[in-house]
């Protein structure tokens, strides 16, 4: 509650900032003094950027997504642990899911429904998801096999794929530079000698702005 108070404080004065921001640009005479913060929040105001809310519990959730509502800005749900039991709720207002870790215990209250079923219920209700593994918490190097262990629990293959690369571009709002190979991207590329959710599949090749970066030696 207390973490919710405070968010609403905030964007009350980041519209109360604004509002004076405006009438100060008309008067040349008004000191106005800036607040880089409330700036910010104003780029969130105007929906230029979202909220990135840290949320395990559902109930934790639907407080962001009342607050988003309240404010009218745009939300993405970050871990979002327990979002399978409100992917309806989640779906039906087109917000994305950037979810995990699930490679990890149940180290507190948070995660006690921690399952890799989570990105597979969400995205067959239609929710845009991405998978995480929070880095350094469990080691990035470890996203395709969190993305094989969600396909493992249900959830659909391609959707899985999406989730660790298109999907997390747009959630971003960087797909017009990576996330799919595409004509006018930034030719990062990986090359693989098998199936990319293969535990077994190595990496043979790999390409940043089409320049190779590493390349595997034949033993």
């Amino acid at each position: 509650m207390a973490t919710a108070a405070m968010v609403r404080e905030q964007m009350i004065k980041a519209i109360s900032y604004r509002d004076k921001s405006q009438k100060a640009k008309s008067d040349p005479d008004n000191k106005f003094e800036r607040d880089l913060a409330m700036e910010v929040l104003g780029l969130v105001l105007d929906g230029i950027i979202p909220i990135r809310a840290h949320a395990h519990r559902t109930d934790d959730i639907m407080t962001a997504i009342r607050i988003a509502e309240e404010f009218k800005v745009r939300l993405i749900i970050e871990h979002g642990t327990e979002g399978h039991l409100i992917a309806d709720e989640i779906a039906s207002r087109n917000i994305p899911v950037v979810a995990g870790p699930s490679f990890i215990s149940r180290a507190k209250v948070e995660l006690k429904q921690r399952t890799f079923e989570t990105p597979g219920i969400l995205s067959k209700k239609g929710v845009k998801v991405a998978i995480m593994t929070d880095h350094p918490v469990i080691p990035i190097n470890y996203l395709p096999l969190c993305a094989a262990l969600a396909v493992r629990a249900g959830m659909d293959y391609d959707e899985a794929l999406k989730a660790i690369t298109i999907n997390a571009a747009e959630i971003l709002g960087i797909s017009d530079r990576v996330g799919s190979i595409e004509e006018g991207k930034d030719a990062d590329l990986v090359i693989m000698d098998g199936d990319p959710l293969e535990i077994k599949t190595k990496v043979l090749e790999v390409f940043i702005n089409g320049k190779t970066t590493y390349k595997a030696v034949d033993k």
